[in-house]
């Protein structure tokens, strides 16, 4: 199974790392690490090569190439995301997995609206190269994010105390 696999690979690593962080605090920077290099690198072919640094004119909409970009990374790392958050860092959650789904829809919404904003400061305001503006906007979307879903998204339930 993919999900054990994941798990395993990542946890084979953790050893080292024991002292300094706890093992779900470890898989989520395993995880999100990986999930946010996908998240660059799709964003990094899509910007350069899918769009060619071109507007992307749908008629009704035109959006500027580094926007088309960052949806066509969005689509690759949002259901990637989902699932690693969901099967290897935050499997004590008692959510069902439609709240959790539901909920981690929401923060990705606001981390969407953090990246448009984000991306239009940094590349608008500042006039940093695309990719460089990812890369700061993830640094913040990602602080955010870990926040929320620790806390919101897969919260566990604490043991009542009777």
């Amino acid at each position: 199974m993919p999900k054990n696999l994941i798990r395993n690979s990542i946890d084979f690593f953790y050893p080292p790392f024991k002292k300094l962080m706890p093992l779900q605090t470890f898989r989520y920077a395993a995880c999100g690490g990986a999930n946010t290099l996908l998240d660059i690198f799709a964003f990094f072919i899509s910007y350069n090569f899918i769009f060619q640094k071109r507007v992307l004119n749908l008629g009704f909409i035109a959006f500027e190439p580094y926007i088309a970009a960052f949806i066509t990374a969005f689509c690759i790392s949002f259901p990637v995301g989902f699932f690693l958050m969901r099967n290897i860092v935050f499997t004590q959650s008692t959510l069902h997995s439609r709240v959790q789904l539901f909920r981690y829809f929401l923060l990705v919404l606001v981390c969407i609206l953090l990246n448009y904003v984000g991306l239009k400061f940094f590349v608008e305001k500042i006039n940093l190269y695309p990719t460089v503006a990812k890369i700061l906007t993830t640094i913040i979307v990602v602080s955010f994010s870990y926040l929320t879903q620790k806390n919101y998204t897969f919260k566990a339930e604490e043991a009542k105390v009777g």
